[in-house]
Parts: C-alpha cells; structure tokens; sequence
C-alpha cells in the first residue's frame, strides 16, 4: 500500500509536472535524477499491472473525474512488501486542458504515472527456468514490440530478450500495446551476437531463427520435434533478422504461406510460432 497527496494544480508550467512536460521517452531515460531514468505509464490498468510487478511511482498525473479510482488503485494494487509498499505517492489533479498542453495529445485514459525505471535483471536469472524464450532483434516499431509481449503473454513465453538496439518495451506506445503485459513477461536486454549466442547456448537452448530461407524448416515440422529448450528469433520489420543473427542461430524456421504472400508481419509471426511452440 502507498500514501498519497492531491493536490490540485492549475498551471501547467508548474515545476511539479516537469516529468510529463514535453519530455520524449527518450528523454525520460536519461534523466539523471532519480538515478535509472523514468517511464510514463498510461491509463489505469497499466499503471495496476506496473504496481502489481514492484515497480515504484514517483507521481501520477491524474483529471479530476478519475481521482477515486486512482486512490483507491494507490491503496490497493501494491503488493505488500514490494519495493513501492509504503511509498508517498503525490497525486496531481489537473483538467483536461493541462493534461494535453503538458503531454502534446489528449489524455483519454484518465492518468499518467512517472514510474521509477527498474535495474535490469542479469541474462542468466531471466532464462534460468525458462523453456521458450522470445529474441526481438532491433525491432524498432514500438507497436510490433507491444503487440509481441502481449502474444508473449497469453500464448505461454517464458521470456523476451530484446537486442542493443531494438526499441524500448516501456517507451509509453510500447506499455499501451501491450496491455500492460510487459510487467508481466520477465525480460531485459541481451549484449552483441557473439556474446549472446554464447549465454543461450551455454543454457541449453537451440536458436531458432524465424526467416525466410531456401532450406528452413516448415514450422510445424520444427514443432514435431521441437527441442526443450527453445530461443526464438524474430527481426526487423521489412529487413527481418540480420546476417550475424542467422549465423547465431542453429535452425531456421519459417511460417508457410499461401496466397501469394511471402511473410507476416513479425508482431502477427511471433503469434503463430508461439502457438505451434507452445507447451502441449
């Protein structure tokens, strides 16, 4: 449980609201000051589902009209002895018009929360109990990075890795998409190939890279005699995997098509091979 202050602000240059002020979430990361940087998460059920995975809030930004339903997920969805239990929370109260002079669009979804960005968690404690794991290679959609954690979360992954470059999973579009799944998917960010290769192998997963290639193996064939432990590789939109990925991975799987149609998009890929992957 968490305490709270109202308080009513009528200015949107108020200095209390700097975190929601024209601040990318690029920008939010690098803010030096709480150390780590900051997200925004957005609507109330993302910001349950953030608590409800011990992540801290440093404010939330709320219109009057959702005032109570903000208490009172405040006083209720944090877990007891989670690193937010016992937090004060302050709670800013502003109208519409402040709101989206603050953010630049309109906040239909009742609050924002400037959540304190957690540490990364080590490779190894990611996929220690894992058996089916999702590699995002510089996917740079935040849509498709959303749309995939959520497939992630309701077919049965056990983890998502994300390459150095591939976009944030808690820039705000990202969190939205996904439904909030993102707090409940464990994942964190893999080094380069050759050292990633390196700590998936040494885990005892096979890679498995979704592609298109002359000799990949028909998804469902791959499910037949589907290993234990499985690493599956999606790319980049339009580009797919890389070269030094493809080199990375032990099989290439692919997705038969009809119609003419060579591939799907990787967010409507990564759901049709978690299906086939999924635990039986």
């Amino acid at each position: 449980m968490v305490t709270m202050d109202a308080t009513l602000i009528s200015d949107a240059a108020d200095p209390r609201l700097a975190d929601y002020r024209d601040l990318t979430d690029v920008a939010l990361r690098r803010v030096i000051e709480p150390a780590g940087g900051l997200y925004i998460a957005e609507s109330a059920k993302v910001i349950a589902r953030a608590l409800a995975a011990g992540h801290r809030p440093r404010s939330v930004l709320v219109q009057e009209k959702w005032l109570d339903e903000v208490v009172r997920l405040l006083t209720d969805a944090v877990p007891v002895g989670s690193p937010a239990d016992g937090d004060d929370v302050p709670v800013y109260v502003v109208t519409p018009e402040i709101a989206e002079t603050l953010t630049g669009y309109a906040v239909h979804r009742g609050a924002l929360a400037a959540m304190h960005r957690p540490a990364p968690l080590p490779v190894e404690e990611v996929i220690a109990d894992a058996r089916l794991v999702v590699v995002l290679e510089d996917i740079v959609d935040h849509t498709n990075v959303g749309a995939i954690f959520r497939a992630a979360a309701g077919i049965g992954a056990d983890a998502v890795l994300v390459s150095p470059r591939c976009a944030d999973p808690l820039y705000r579009r990202s969190v939205r998409v996904s439904m909030g799944t993102v707090f409940q998917v464990p994942w964190t960010r893999l080094p380069e190939w050759r050292a990633a290769r390196s700590v998936l192998r040494g885990a005892g997963f096979e890679l498995a890279a979704l592609a298109l290639a002359d000799d990949a193996v028909a998804l469902d064939e791959y499910s037949a005699q589907r290993p234990e432990r499985v690493a599956l590789l999606l790319g980049a939109e339009g580009d797919g995997l890389s070269r030094r990925a493809l080199e990375a991975a032990d099989t290439v799987v692919t997705i038969p098509m009809a119609g003419g149609v060579d591939s799907l998009n990787v967010a409507a890929a990564s759901a049709v091979a978690l299906w086939e992957l999924r635990a039986r």
